[in-house]
């Protein structure tokens, strides 16, 4: 078992912490500054020196890569060397000054652009400020103006990329965290902290299915609770730990987020349906690997995100309510979810697998469910066909017989005594958002 789980706000505190002091230690470790590439294009060799002379390059954390006469072979170079900043002159043969920027904002976006111009024309200006161009200084060239420029455009651009390395980053925290914060959505969404918009953009930034969970599920383990002054905690988590695993495990292959809550209660988000005794199995798999005992309750939720949270609710109602039951009747309910399709499934044979009296098991039945066994099999075998009715094109007949009854008639009987309505009625209807719970 290799999935790993964490959760509780400590530990989420902690993790986020941590997440931020990693953020900062590895930007400052891969942040190396490195020097600006500068460009110099202007069609007269005594400027181009001139620019080139009169700024202390090293100072400001740039060099010049090269230089152009012409506003083609500008483009070229720029293109070719990566230019970090352009020095371009309004006008130049072959392609001038804004027609270059123009390209270079197709062909290197990231490029910062300076003009230097000999005319102060406003129509220039106003189209260098339409292209973003970063500074505009007529000549001739004043060094201090010059150099006051690009310490300007150095600086804005050296926090710009401090930034992009911390969100880049922060990005890579993020997704590393996915799990834990897939987690933590899920217990605050059922918990009724998360409602609507918010919910569905939640889903989308964590990469869950953008549609509500179909089923909801809890798995409780009550003698951690009883015994929790006696226990020690990190026995307690290890526990719960490897409970998950193999609840992750039974669930390989089914999209579904696992959580835990802060009394240690597992719950489960599935947006693809799970077998139909998925509850037991989980039982029965914790109880043989860990030899401990849980209760699971799995609620099939058919009415969209708030039917979720009410879903979860009810799971969490019924899952302490388990405590008030004894081993057989525990025993009992899930040997008849397990096997209400058989049509040899009688109170007599399932009291005889139980090894007591039909008299009794249906007596204790009754105490502690307030249910017969015919209603305990017949609730079963109905919320099975509401199921097949939704999900499949099978006929009444075959849905019959799938779910344990001898004749189509008696299936539509019992079916509508339940529902309300006949199988018929039901699926032309499209459903009636009715969920019939097989652990009530």
């Amino acid at each position: 078992m290799t999935r790993s789980q964490t959760t509780g706000t400590s530990t989420t505190t902690s993790l986020t912490d941590k997440a931020m002091t990693e953020v900062t230690t590895m930007t400052a470790k891969r942040y190396t500054k490195k020097r600006y590439q500068v460009l110099i294009a202007d069609d007269e060799p005594i400027i181009r020196e001139g620019i080139r002379d009169c700024v202390d390059w090293a100072t400001l954390g740039m060099e010049v890569a090269g230089e152009a006469e012409d506003g083609e072979e500008a483009l070229e170079l720029a293109v070719r060397l990566g230019i970090d900043i352009l020095l371009v002159d309004m006008n130049m043969p072959f392609m001038d000054g804004i027609e270059l920027i123009r390209r270079l904002r197709e062909e290197c976006p990231e490029c910062r652009c300076l003009i230097i111009s000999g005319h102060d024309e406003f129509a220039y200006a106003q189209e260098a400020v339409r292209l973003g161009v970063e500074d505009y200084i007529l000549k001739p060239v004043d060094a201090g103006q010059l150099h006051a420029a690009l310490s300007r455009l150095g600086q804005r651009m050296e926090e710009e990329r401090k930034r992009a390395a911390y969100v880049e980053q922060a990005a890579g925290q993020i997704e590393r965290n996915i799990p834990l914060l897939r987690q933590r959505f899920c217990l605050e969404w059922l918990e009724g902290q998360n409602t609507g918009k918010d919910v569905m953009e939640q889903l989308a930034f964590l990469r869950l299915p953008s549609r509500s969970p179909v089923q909801i599920g809890v798995v409780r383990w009550p003698a951690a609770e009883a015994r929790q002054t006696i226990m020690r905690e990190n026995d307690r988590q290890l526990f719960l730990f490897a409970a998950e695993n193999i609840i992750g495990e039974l669930l390989d292959g089914l999209p579904h987020v696992l959580f835990r809550d802060a009394n240690g209660l597992i719950g489960i988000c599935l947006w693809q349906e799970a077998p139909e005794a998925i509850g037991a199995t989980m039982e029965q798999a914790i109880g043989r690997y860990l030899n401990i005992a849980v209760h699971t309750h799995v609620e099939r939720n058919a009415r969209g995100l708030e039917g979720a949270v009410d879903a979860f609710q009810v799971c969490r109602d019924r899952i302490y309510s388990e405590s008030q039951l004894s081993p057989l009747v525990r025993r009992a309910r899930q040997l008849i979810q397990e096997g209400f399709a058989d049509r040899e499934l009688t109170l007599e044979s399932l009291a005889s697998r139980l090894q007591v009296s039909a008299v009794y098991l249906s007596r204790v039945l009754k105490k502690e469910l307030n249910d017969s066994f015919v209603t305990l099999v017949t609730r079963a075998r109905i919320r099975k066909a509401v199921q097949l009715l939704d999900s499949t094109t099978l006929s009444i007949y075959d849905i019959a017989e799938r779910t344990g009854y001898d004749s189509q008639h008696y299936f539509s009987t019992a079916f509508k005594k339940t529902m309300g309505v006949s199988p018929v009625q039901y699926r032309k209807g499209g459903g009636i958002g009715v969920s019939v719970s097989d652990q009530e």
